[in-house]
C-alpha cells in the first residue's frame, strides 16, 4: 500500500461541489491542504453535524478502497466561508479533493467535474438530495457532474447538464485517472405514470352540485371552500380533487423534485410514480409550519402544495395567525422567509381547498337536525375568517348530506377520467387564448379576457351592488364566470355563466 511523505512541503488541491440554499444550488469550492505536523482533518467554512461526522465515513472509505489515508496535518475548507453547509453531499469531493492532494487522483482531471455523494464506510457511494438542483445550475456553470449513480437518472433530465453516475469511491478514481472510460448517463424521455390514487369521484353518490363546483375549480385552478354538515362528504370530495387534475407536465415535476428533495428523500423510480401533491395539515399546525421556517429555512405547506392541492379540514379550528400567513402566498405564489443574514424564496402556487360546518354544532341550515346556536354565534363562528381571506378564496360551495335515495342509486356515478377530459379541454382554451389559468390572471387582462353579455353585465352589476363586494370579489367572480364559459364552450361570458358564478359566493350572503 503506497504511503504519503509531506515533510518540508504543502500540498494543495481545489474540488468544485455545491450546496443547497432554499430550492437553488450555489457553487462551493472544496480547498484541501496537506502539511507536515500531527496528523488530523479539520473541516471549515460553516459546515453542520453531519459534515462534521464526515471525517470518519472518508477516512473508512479510502481505506477500504486500497488506499493509504495520510498521515498528515489536513485543513479542509468549504468556501465561501460565511456560507452555512449541510447534508453528506460533501463526502466525495472531499475524499476526491484528499485523494488528489495526495497525488492518487490526477488534479487536472478533477478539476473538471462538480462532484456530489454520501460515502458509505465500504467506499460505496449513496443517494443525496439535491441533484435536480444541481444539475440546473450548470447553464451558469457548465461543469458536468460527477455523482452516486442513483442520481444520475434526474440530473441528466434538467437542461444542459451532463452527468456521470458511479457506484463506488473506487470507480470515480479509476474515472479521473483515464483508467476506465464510462459514458455520461443518457436523459432519458419522461415517461410519466398515472399515479394511483386508490379513490375516484365515481364512488361519490349524488352531490352532482358539489362536482360541478369542484370541475369549475380545476379547471381555472380557483381556490375552494365546501361549507356543511358532519357527513355530507366535504373530505371525502377533497381527497379526490387530485385524481381530476391533468397529467403533471416536464416544468412540474422538476420543480416538485427539488422541493421534495428538501423534505423527503425519494429514489428515481417513487419520484416518477409520484402524482400532483396533496398536503392535508392538521388544523393545530403554527405559522412557521404552514409558510415555512428554521434556522436554515426550509419549505411549509404552501411550498409542500406546490403544483398540487392544500387542503384545509375544520378551517375556522386553525389559528387566526396562521391563516392570515396565507393571504401573501394565494397572492404572489411564493412564499419569502427572511432570517438576520439571508432571506429566502419558496415557490407557492397551489389551490387551496377548505371545509367547515356552517356552525359550531354543525347543522345550521340542515333540514333533518335541529341547530342548537343562536343567529348571533352562527355570525360569531363564521366571523373567526376574516374577510381578506375569504376574498381570495374563489367559490363557497353549500354541500347538503346525501340522501338515502342517492345511496341507493346503483346507477355508475361520472369518473375522474370524464371530468379530468372536460377539465383538460378547459384549460386547453385558457392557454391557446392567454397563456395561463383563469385564477391566475391580472385585472388588466380580465378586461380583455372576460367579455360580457349585457344581460351578464347587468345582473353582474346589480349583485355586486346590493352585497356591496369588495373589488376583489368581483374580480374573483369575473375569473369564475370565464371559467365556466370555457367549460361551457363558449366565447363570450353570458347570463348563465354569471348566475352559476354568483351562486358559488354564498359567504358573501350569509355575512351581510
Amino acid at each position: 500500500m503506497p504511503t504519503l511523505k509531506t515533510q518540508g512541503k504543502r500540498r494543495l488541491a481545489l474540488i468544485h461541489s455545491a450546496t443547497i440554499l432554499g430550492l437553488d444550488a450555489v457553487a462551493v469550492e472544496i480547498e484541501v491542504d496537506l502539511s507536515a505536523g500531527l496528523p488530523t482533518l479539520q473541516i471549515v467554512g460553516l459546515p453542520d453535524q453531519s459534515i462534521r461526522e464526515s471525517r470518519e465515513r472518508i477516512r473508512a472509505a479510502i481505506l477500504n478502497s486500497q488506499l493509504a489515508f495520510p498521515s498528515a496535518r489536513i485543513t479542509i475548507n468549504l468556501a465561501p466561508a460565511d456560507l452555512k453547509k449541510e447534508g453528506p453531499a460533501f463526502d466525495l469531493p472531499m475524499a476526491i479533493g484528499l485523494l488528489t492532494a495526495c497525488g492518487y487522483v490526477n488534479p487536472e482531471r478533477a478539476g473538471q467535474f462538480r462532484f456530489l455523494g454520501e460515502l458509505a464506510l465500504d467506499g460505496s457511494l449513496r443517494a443525496v438530495t439535491g441533484a435536480m438542483s444541481t444539475a440546473l445550475m450548470t447553464s451558469q456553470a457548465p461543469l458536468p457532474l460527477v455523482l452516486p449513480r442513483a442520481n444520475a437518472p434526474e440530473a441528466a433530465l434538467a437542461n444542459h447538464a451532463t452527468a456521470y453516475g458511479f457506484n463506488s469511491l473506487s470507480e470515480v478514481i479509476g474515472f479521473l485517472n483515464n483508467e476506465q472510460v464510462i459514458a455520461p448517463t443518457q436523459s432519458a424521455q419522461l415517461v410519466f405514470q398515472e399515479p394511483r390514487y386508490g379513490c375516484d369521484f365515481s364512488e361519490v353518490k349524488g352531490q352532482y352540485h358539489a362536482k360541478r363546483a369542484i370541475e369549475i375549480a380545476v379547471a381555472g385552478y380557483h381556490n375552494l371552500l365546501m361549507i356543511g354538515p358532519p357527513g355530507a362528504g366535504k373530505t371525502m370530495l377533497a381527497r379526490r380533487i387530485p385524481t381530476v387534475f391533468p397529467p403533471l407536465e416536464r416544468q412540474e415535476w422538476i420543480d416538485l423534485i427539488r422541493i421534495n428533495d428538501l423534505v423527503q428523500p425519494l429514489s428515481f423510480d417513487e419520484k416518477i410514480k409520484k402524482g400532483r401533491p396533496f398536503r392535508h395539515p392538521h388544523h393545530t399546525i403554527s405559522q412557521a409550519g404552514l409558510t415555512g421556517g428554521g434556522s436554515l429555512p426550509k419549505p411549509g405547506e404552501v411550498t409542500l402544495a406546490h403544483h398540487g392541492v392544500l387542503f384545509l379540514d375544520e378551517l375556522p379550528e386553525f389559528q387566526r395567525s396562521a391563516l392570515e400567513v396565507l393571504r401573501g402566498p394565494l397572492e404572489d405564489k411564493s412564499v419569502t422567509i427572511s432570517r438576520a443574514k439571508q432571506a429566502l424564496t419558496f415557490p407557492s402556487n397551489f389551490m387551496l381547498v377548505c371545509a367547515m360546518n356552517p356552525c359550531r354544532c354543525g347543522y345550521y341550515g340542515d333540514l333533518y337536525h335541529t341547530c342548537r346556536c343562536r343567529m348571533e354565534d352562527v355570525q360569531r363562528y363564521l366571523s373567526k375568517l376574516s374577510g381578506p381571506l375569504l376574498d381570495r378564496i374563489d367559490l363557497h360551495l353549500e354541500i347538503p348530506k346525501v340522501t338515502l335515495q342517492d345511496l341507493r342509486d346503483t346507477r355508475p356515478a361520472e369518473s375522474s377520467a370524464v371530468m379530468r377530459q372536460r377539465i383538460i379541454q378547459a384549460r386547453d382554451r385558457q392557454q391557446s387564448r392567454q397563456s395561463l389559468l383563469n385564477a391566475h390572471l391580472s385585472v388588466k387582462a380580465l378586461r380583455d379576457v372576460c367579455k360580457l353579455t349585457p344581460p351578464a353585465e347587468k345582473l353582474l352589476h346589480q349583485i355586486v351592488q346590493e352585497l356591496h363586494m369588495s373589488a376583489r370579489a368581483y374580480h374573483k367572480i369575473l375569473k369564475i364566470s370565464r371559467t365556466i364559459a370555457d367549460l361551457n364552450q363558449v366565447e363570450h361570458i353570458n347570463e348563465e355563466a354569471v348566475s352559476e358564478a354568483l351562486h358559488y359566493r354564498s359567504l358573501d350572503r350569509l355575512l351581510q
